[in-house]
């Protein structure tokens, strides 16, 4: 007789091929068409709030790399939280103002059509159409969310909530105009935030300057009448906007002769300093400040200097004096505002130099062509000691990628320093992740002084200022607040197509005013989102954000900065950061020309295999990303979807409801593995609870290839293929492995959520898996004599196999049914050898109590029964009918009535 049609071999319609670029999108839409984001809402709405707080993205382009690391990571965190029982939704966000924006649409808009409206309407129809395409993207990653109202900073109602909370500043006091240094670009002729900020490598010319002390000054200090100071730059353009000079106080500085005249220098830079080497000190100052209130004669100009005490001043490089353009430098501004100084600052928008220079040949000149016609000036006085190229990272504007001047323009600015201090408590306040996140918060906010918050731009939310006819401005809180009023009618193009008069009429001004032209800082836009996104939602403060480590001089702090100032307190609780993506190049991916975008990709893996990825890496870090690691990553999701497959395909016939065994019923294998899956459950759980996701990831694909597939799977085919069908044995198995399959579909259920619902499906469930709560995290049986029993079970079975090799490659036995193992161990008793036979895999086990344990194995005696490929001296004495089958497959086709 042909026994195969009576073994009951694993059967499901759960396909191994995934296919994830097509099947996934037929679950998105059903998932759409069954609203389930709603429903899952629907399902924690009385459970604890978690409120993940959205960073917008610029919505300019296609979603990249980084989105999806991002956006996943968000995504991995609300999932979880959800199924852990919170009420935990995602309002996704997008930045739609500002330079980004404004300049792609310049580029297309010819110069007859560049009013104001018109760039405005055209800049909005640009954001909204890359916030289609990003929601999308985002979305095919099966990201759960609010995706038809999600928050937009170009909408009315935001930007009246913006205009609100920069009234409540300027009523405090905190919003000033002033004429200071600031990040100018050139090529988008605007002040830029540090966070716009990028540094490139760039070589400029370094010069050492003498600098002729006046002859008065010298007999004041007794110094010769030649002497002259040696300062040095590295941006010879500033030279014309030289006010001063600054040394530091506690450094030692000496008087050297050469060439006929005396120069001053630090001492610790004399020895380096080309053409001083090895000349004469005449006199020793062991403290700079000794020096302080000489008097010098500026190298190009008719004009005078001090010098003056400074900390930033090193004797690491240079020559121990620097020369000071208030005009060009946050801290010589600083200097000379302590000084009475003025921000000199003789150069244009366009970088070019103005009459203001004072030197005819610059004027109309770029900065960077000046700075050759400047050595050459200092070189015919005389007074040009030294020249090299110097490489250094330099500022350049983000956009435009042009070299960022320090230019004082009158712009309007945020006094961070009045409430830093309370910004710097809020910060230890609150949990960074990483840890060492919280010291990179700290260094930004403390070195922050005025926050520049006006752009001369047109795309973005007008700073509602009036300027009257002598050009001094006027800044009311009412007048903003009834602006916000009617923005939130109308959005903020009235401010742009209502006349000034009308204007300001309407706001309740005097006649008389101009409105301003510039637009707030689009980091205000964003950085205001707690007030216009979670305050109106009742969700003030925030339980998490979740960005890029760049966001710490970025949204992070522009929102920390503007909560504490308006109502003392952070936006939020926690603060998680994840590093960038790059290349196996150390690149940035999110910034590579030509690099594939996120939607090549997942046409390509499937947004399952992408979210695998993203769960294995430590996002904390910059992560590494290539197609050889995506390789591996495909490798890991094969693995877990066919242990999904092999659990689906040994449930075929089995019906928790009436099949379902006890689990104080179990045999011991099962009661060990029941125990495997408990503490599976728990280091999952547990790793989504502290967004410790390559945690989960390894935990879960360690247990479905090593403890289920290859041993509990392995172990049980004989009992579930060829016990009978309603067998205790092979039904407690099945009740374990629907458990284990339930367990395992929800667990995966973040990380790859399409296919955790297909296979929740496949296990004949009628709702989503996403709606489901996590496994109960039980505790794992506190029983050390059984764990240790099963670590030696373990233990032998690695030493039986090793042993079974030996014989396989001997040629003595081809399969391990084929063996049979005498086991000499103090560790066991006569009545464990069927577990042991079992678990081993081989036909016989025979236990001796004897030490040291030794193993001997043998080919099996007896015969090979048909249907089970066990050896036994048995086969065929049970039932002269069945004569090639065991007493156990006997009496199982006997009780199926099927005959020869």
């Amino acid at each position: 007789m042909d026994y195969r049609d009576t073994v009951l071999l694993p059967r499901t319609s759960f396909p191994m091929r995934a296919e994830l670029p097509k099947r996934e999108p037929l679950l998105l839409e059903r998932w759409r068409q069954d609203h389930l984001y709603e429903q899952i809402l629907e399902a924690r709405s009385s459970g604890p709030r978690f409120i993940l707080h959205d960073g917008p993205p610029f919505a300019n382009g296609n979603a990249h790399l980084g989105h999806l690391l991002n956006k996943t990571l968000k995504d991995l965190v609300l999932k979880s939280r959800n199924m852990m029982g919170f009420f935990a939704p995602y309002i996704p966000g997008w930045d739609c103002h500002g330079l980004p924006i404004e300049a792609k649409v310049m580029a297309d808009l010819p110069p007859e059509a560049r009013d104001p409206l018109t760039i405005r309407r055209e800049c909005a129809a640009y954001a909204l159409r890359y916030l289609g395409i990003q929601r999308e993207q985002f979305e095919r990653l099966g990201i759960f969310g609010d995706w038809q109202r999600p928050y937009r900073t170009l909408d009315p109602a935001y930007e009246a909530e913006v205009l609100l909370l920069f009234a409540d500043l300027a009523e405090k006091g905190l919003v000033f105009e002033g004429l200071r240094p600031v990040f100018w670009s050139t090529g988008c002729h605007t002040a830029l935030a540090e966070a716009e900020v990028e540094y490139q490598p760039r070589t400029d010319p370094a010069i050492d300057v003498e600098f002729p002390l006046l002859p008065e000054s010298c007999r004041e200090h007794g110094l010769p009448q030649d002497t002259r100071l040696l300062i040095w730059t590295t941006t010879p353009w500033t030279l014309p906007a030289n006010l001063a000079v600054a040394l530091h106080p506690s450094l030692p500085y000496a008087l050297y002769a050469v060439g006929g005249h005396h120069i001053l220098a630090a001492e610790a830079r004399a020895e380096v300093l080309p053409g001083l080497e090895g000349a004469a000190r005449v006199r020793r100052f062991p403290r700079g400040e000794e020096l302080c209130g000489l008097r010098y004669r500026h190298p190009l100009l008719a004009r005078t200097g001090s010098v003056y005490a400074a900390d930033f001043v090193t004797g690491d490089s240079g020559t121990g004096f620097v020369h000071v353009a208030p005009g060009h430098g946050m801290e010589d501004y600083l200097l000379g505002q302590e000084h009475g100084l003025p921000p000199l600052s003789p150069v244009d928008d366009d970088g070019r130099f103005t009459q203001e220079c004072g030197i005819p040949e610059l004027v109309g000149l770029t900065v960077w062509e000046g700075n050759a016609r400047i050595i050459a000036l200092l070189q015919a006085a005389g007074l040009l000691w030294s020249e090299r190229a110097h490489l250094h990272d330099y500022p350049h504007c983000w956009r435009s990628k042009t070299p960022i001047l320090f230019r004082s323009v009158r712009q309007w600015f945020i006094r961070v320093q009045s409430f830093q201090p309370e910004a710097l408590r809020r910060i230890d306040e609150v949990e960074w992740i990483p840890s060492r996140a919280r010291n990179r918060i700290r260094g930004a906010v403390e070195s922050r002084r005025d926050w520049c918050i006006s752009r001369q731009r047109t795309w973005g939310i007008p700073l509602p200022a009036f300027y009257r006819e002598d050009g001094s401005s006027l800044l009311d809180p009412e007048a903003i607040r009834k602006l916000a009023r009617a923005v939130a009618r109308s959005g903020t193009d009235l401010w742009y197509a209502t006349d000034d008069a009308t204007l300001a009429r309407q706001l309740g001004l005097p006649g008389g005013l101009r409105k301003g032209t510039d637009t707030l800082d689009v980091w205000i836009d964003s950085g205001c989102s707690h007030a216009a996104v979670l305050a109106p939602r009742g969700e003030f403060p925030a339980d998490l954000y979740l960005e890029g480590s760049d966001q710490h001089r970025g949204w992070f702090q522009s929102s920390l900065l503007l909560s504490v100032a308006r109502s003392g307190n952070a936006p939020y609780r926690t603060v998680l950061t994840n590093g960038f993506v790059l290349d196996l190049d150390g690149r940035k991916l999110s910034k590579m020309a030509g690099a594939r975008g996120l939607s090549d990709f997942v046409a390509q893996y499937g947004a399952d295999t992408l979210r695998l990825w993203v769960a294995s890496e430590d996002y904390r870090d910059d992560v590494p990303f290539s197609q050889e690691i995506l390789a591996r990553i495909s490798d890991t999701y094969r693995l877990l979807r066919n242990a999904f497959r092999i659990l689906l395909a040994n449930l075929h016939d089995f019906d928790a409801a009436r099949n379902r065994v006890d689990e104080e019923e179990f045999p011991e294998l099962d009661r060990y593995m029941a125990d495997r899956l408990r503490s599976l459950v728990r280091t999952a759980v547990d790793g989504y609870r502290r967004y410790e996701f390559p945690a989960v990831y390894h935990a879960l694909s360690r247990f479905c290839s090593t403890e289920l597939s290859a041993f509990y799977i392995d172990v049980l085919k004989d009992r579930l293929y060829c016990d009978a069908t309603e067998s205790a044995a092979r039904r407690a198995s099945q009740t374990l492995l629907h458990r284990i399959a339930e367990s395992l579909f929800r667990l995966a259920a973040p990380l790859i959520p399409f296919t955790a619902e297909e296979a929740w499906q496949s296990l004949g469930k009628s709702r989503s898996v996403h709606l489901e709560l996590f496994p109960e995290e039980e505790a794992p049986q506190n029983d050390v004599a059984f764990s240790d029993r099963w670590e030696r079970i373990l233990d032998l079975r690695n030493r039986v196999n090793e042993a079974l090799e030996i014989s396989r490659q001997a040629k003595e036995i081809g399969k391990s049914l084929e063996a049979e193992v005498d086991i000499y161990s103090p560790h066991f008793l006569p009545a464990d050898e069927g577990l042991l036979a079992e678990v081993l895999l081989v036909s016989r086990v025979r236990l001796f109590p004897s030490e040291p344990v030794t193993i001997q194995t043998r080919r099996a005696s007896g015969r090979q029964c048909a249907r089970c490929w066990k050896y036994s001296e048995e086969v065929g004495k049970t039932d002269p009918s069945h004569p090639e089958l065991c007493p156990r497959c006997t009496a199982v086709v006997q009780a199926r009535g099927d005959t020869a």
